[in-house]
């Protein structure tokens, strides 16, 4: 008898069906014998079962947002096609290339095949299946428009990684030159301002004085290479475990970000864009205001409009309207304010909520297609200022000498 494992596991089985067809496939169970007894109550004579190796290394490939969001689509889109439940899974399952999403969808279908409904099912995986999706499944489910609410998750999740992928599109360009700056910059130190140090030492001249402090920071460098080195090595792992571990030190950031300039606006708009498509897609699905505002504070991405949500939440349960509530907290645009205002008189605040959102999110491209196209010259402006700097303070006594003869 085999032994329970500590938790579900993924199995590959072989067997007959009720028709003597040859069938194999792969069940997650707490251990071989659970995996018999369910294969046996669906008509399939089992042959043998055996755990499914890990893969190299003990480690599958990470399982991203965007995998979540891919698989909203598929399986809204089997669901409204007419697919059973459990066979989308097997059919959206079996199609992933990422063996770590493989095995996610294929163990939420083992569990929903043992008698657990889908959002609790979901719910065991906090990590990939947030708070929100796994409320909108269970309204799904209770409300019996499962396919639907898969729709306007699918929906939601598209354009909440749109965001996502815009806000590092903005990001990731000016860091990566950055760092390229860095490097340019610790090669000439290190590498090339000194083989000119040494031969200015041979003139037995004065240096201009542009010259003289480039030399004496390269040769600060070289002397402390390797306790630099380490020491921005270490100051950046340092930050990033230290943002990973620390909720204190991640709201920080959170509400420094706001107050940046130029990005600050950006993740402003980024996060009331989010904060109106989650209401609208909780609202429609038939959640109750109240009890919405809690995952909508989770899903804002930041401490700052999150704290100000649940205060929103709070006013609410004692009777005071959306946008009253809204409009207490400060943080809102007066447009939001007035459209949700016309949504609560008309009662159609979902559809006002999602107009909000289409026009933030196309504010977010607009404004990261700006910054973008205003980012370059003035990076290549630094970067020509920092380099040229360097260059120039290198040829200046050359340019002395030529000079003097």
């Amino acid at each position: 008898m085999a032994q329970a494992a500590s938790k579900a596991d993924m199995f590959v089985w072989e067997g007959t069906d009720k028709r003597g067809k040859k069938v194999k496939g792969e069940m997650s169970g707490q251990s071989g014998v659970v995996v018999k007894a369910t294969l046996r109550r669906q008509g399939i004579n089992v042959g043998k079962v055996k755990k499914k190796p890990k893969p190299l290394f003990g480690v599958s490939k990470k399982v991203t947002a965007k995998d979540i969001a891919v698989f909203s689509r598929q399986m809204a889109t089997m669901m409204s096609a007419g697919v059973p439940l459990v066979q989308s899974f097997e059919i959206v399952g079996r199609g992933h290339e990422n063996p770590g999403m493989q095995d996610l969808i294929m163990t939420v279908k083992g569990d929903v095949e043992s008698g657990n409904t889908l959002a609790d099912a979901l719910a065991k995986h906090p990590l990939h299946f947030d708070e929100l999706f796994v409320n909108l499944v269970r309204a799904g489910e209770t409300g019996g428009i499962l396919e639907t609410l898969l729709d306007k998750i699918a929906v939601y999740k598209e354009k909440t990684e749109a965001i996502k992928s815009k806000i590092k599109k903005a990001l990731f360009y000016p860091a990566a030159v950055l760092i390229m700056a860095i490097v340019v910059t610790a090669v000439l130190m290190i590498f090339v301002i000194p083989q000119f140090a040494a031969l200015f030492r041979d003139f037995g001249a004065d240096l201009p004085s542009m010259t003289q402090m480039v030399i004496n920071m390269s040769d600060f460098v070289v002397a402390n290479v390797g306790i630099l080195f380490v020491g921005v090595v270490g100051g950046v792992v340092g930050l990033v475990q230290l943002h990973k571990r620390s909720v204190p030190f991640q709201h920080l950031i959170q509400r420094l970000s706001l107050k940046v300039p130029v990005f600050g606006v950006i993740i402003e708009k980024a996060t009331i864009a989010r904060f109106a498509r989650t209401l609208s897609t909780m609202f429609a699905a038939g959640v109750p205001l109240v009890e919405a505002m809690e995952s909508v504070a989770g899903a804002a991405g930041n401490v700052v409009y999150g704290n100000a949500i649940l205060k929103m939440r709070d006013e609410i349960a004692t009777g005071q309207q959306l946008q009253v509530s809204m409009r207490d907290t400060g943080l809102f645009p007066n447009m939001v304010v007035q459209m949700v205002a016309i949504g609560e008189e008309s009662g159609s605040i979902d559809a006002m909520l999602g107009k909000v959102a289409d026009f933030y999110e196309q504010e977010v491209d607009d404004a990261v297609d700006a910054m973008s196209s205003l980012m370059e010259p003035i990076i290549m402006a630094v970067l020509g200022v920092l380099i040229g700097g360097l260059v120039i303070a290198m040829y200046l006594p050359i340019f002395k000498m030529g000079q003097v003869v």
